[in-house]
């Protein structure tokens, strides 16, 4: 075989070699060289401090904070003024209740309202009321208003009566003059003559008639009989007087109170 044949291929057969070397040189990963430990010097320790040839000082106190001023006081406040007086009441003001609820109440015969019922704005003087109710007699007062206000009570269920008569008691023999006088505590006759003066409760009366035509009036009190009759003769006044305590007596027996005045 030629030489240079042989040395061709042997020059070939060398860089093929190489080459494969330096390939699988590069495709290895290099190592991995550790992290150098670092280390941390000890810090020195510290002197002991020499002691002090000078002595000891003792502390001082501490000074003395400034005082505060003290606060002022306040001022004391000022009274509130005195309220003006109130003018006083040129009217008055009435105030009407009653006993029987629902009393139909007129002053100077204008309807002020059912019971209770106030009037206000009342001129000063004399007025009129009337006060009526369903199954009992009207009551009618004269009432003197002043300025200011004023409570009125009506009581229908009260019995109140004062009558007074003039008459002439007829004896068997003569007669004698004196006064009959009703109230709803009683009847009593009035007469200087003190046999027969004699004061009774309403109740009390066994008899109580008039005899309009004979102009007489009779009582009959504890057994004993009186025959009344008018001096000047006029029948209308013990017929008026007997109506009235006649009436009286009645609401007495039904249960009504007597009034005490």
């Amino acid at each position: 075989m030629n030489r240079r044949v042989v040395f061709a291929l042997v020059a070939c057969a060398v860089v093929i070699g190489a080459a494969v070397f330096l390939v699988s040189l590069f495709r290895s990963e290099p190592a991995t060289q550790p992290a150098p430990e670092t280390t941390t010097a000890a810090a020195p320790a510290p002197r002991a401090a020499a002691p002090s040839r000078e002595p000891a000082r003792a502390p001082s106190a501490p000074a003395p904070r400034p005082a505060r001023p003290a606060a002022a006081e306040p001022a004391p406040e000022a009274p509130p003024p005195a309220p003006a007086p109130e003018a006083p009441p040129e009217v008055g003001t009435l105030r009407i209740t009653s006993d029987v609820p629902g009393a139909q109440v007129f002053i100077d015969r204008q309807f002020v309202g059912a019971a209770p019922a106030t009037a206000e704005n009342v001129k000063p003087g004399s007025h009129q009321l009337n006060v009526s109710a369903e199954g009992f007699e009207s009551v009618v007062q004269t009432i003197d208003v002043e300025p200011g206000p004023r409570d009125i009570s009506v009581k229908f269920r009260e019995v109140r009566l004062n009558l007074g008569i003039d008459v002439v008691h007829k004896h068997r023999i003569g007669s004698c003059k004196g006064r009959l006088v009703a109230t709803a505590q009683g009847l009593r006759y009035e007469t200087s003559d003190k046999n027969d003066a004699f004061t009774a409760s309403l109740l009390d009366l066994e008899t109580f008639q008039v005899d309009y035509l004979d102009k007489n009036l009779r009582v009959k009190v504890k057994g004993r009989q009186f025959n009344f009759t008018d001096p000047e003769g006029n029948a209308d006044r013990l017929f008026v007087f007997h109506r009235d305590v006649e009436k009286a007596r009645e609401r007495i027996k039904k249960g009504d109170t007597p009034a005490t005045n």
